[in-house]
């Protein structure tokens, strides 16, 4: 029997850190959650996890790599044959390529991570916004959150320049979403962490960290739940009119006009 749309999610990334605190949440909230990432190991824990704490029949995880376009295409069908149309899509998949000392220099980018990063970061996105909105427009409703970050919005301090021009167009690519969609009751907003304790920041005590520490106002690092909670309230219907925002959640890190 099809579930009501609302009740069904698909998180990218969703394996670890910011991806699978938003997948418990989602989840605790009783819908039934997809998830995919490209590292197999991952996947198999992170099924375990969640199917600890939650009934099997309401987790799906698939390894799927966001730069095979074919492999993103098969991953939705089999969410919708199996459980519906998901209502609701939270795009948390990314890549940071770093060097022996933090981020690549621009000079020193080659081709390949640049393309690489845009494909899984961007393109990846967009191909996964392409497989849900005709179904979330036939139904009338949708929530698509994208996962910006603090680097796109101001001087990056530790990220190199292939990941933020890809997080940057994120942005981009949510308003050009707003007018063919939002009138099928579909909002697409944008998260956009600041400096938050997952894999991809290395061990709290990281020298990028602990400078990343003294610029946060609040006086803590960020936790993944910090953004899985705002990513939360965006999937639901109380968040119907907000719609195109980004929202910055950096502890006051960075405070765009």
């Amino acid at each position: 029997m099809r579930i009501g749309q609302s009740r069904i999610a698909v998180v990218t990334g969703g394996t670890t850190g910011i991806g699978l605190a938003t997948a418990r949440r989602l989840l605790k909230g009783g819908h039934r959650v997809a998830i995919f990432s490209q590292r197999s190991e991952n996947v198999a824990a992170a099924q375990q996890a969640l199917e600890t704490e939650h009934p099997p029949e309401r987790v799906l995880a698939r390894t799927v790599d966001l730069v095979d376009a074919s492999a993103i295409t098969s991953f939705f069908r089999e969410v919708e044959r199996v459980w519906g149309t998901p209502g609701i899509l939270v795009c948390n998949a990314g890549i940071s390529p770093k060097g022996p000392s933090g981020a690549v220099e621009f000079s020193e980018i080659a081709l390949r991570e640049w393309n690489e990063v845009l494909a899984v970061n961007l393109t990846g996105t967009m191909l996964c916004c392409q497989a849900v909105g005709p179904g979330m427009i036939r139904n009338g409703f949708g929530r698509i959150i994208l996962l910006g970050s603090v680097a796109a919005r101001t001087r990056p301090k530790i990220a190199g320049a292939s990941y933020v021009a890809s997080k940057a167009a994120l942005a981009g690519l949510a308003k050009a979403l707003i007018g063919p969609y939002s009138p099928s009751g579909i909002t697409i907003n944008l998260v956009a962490p600041g400096r938050i304790l997952t894999g991809m920041t290395g061990a709290k005590d990281d020298a990028s960290n602990c400078a990343a520490l003294s610029r946060i106002p609040i006086g803590r690092l960020g936790e993944p739940d910090d953004v899985a909670a705002v990513i939360e309230f965006l999937t639901s219907k109380d968040a119907g009119f907000v719609n195109g925002a980004v929202i910055d959640v950096n502890g006051g890190e960075v405070v765009p006009n």
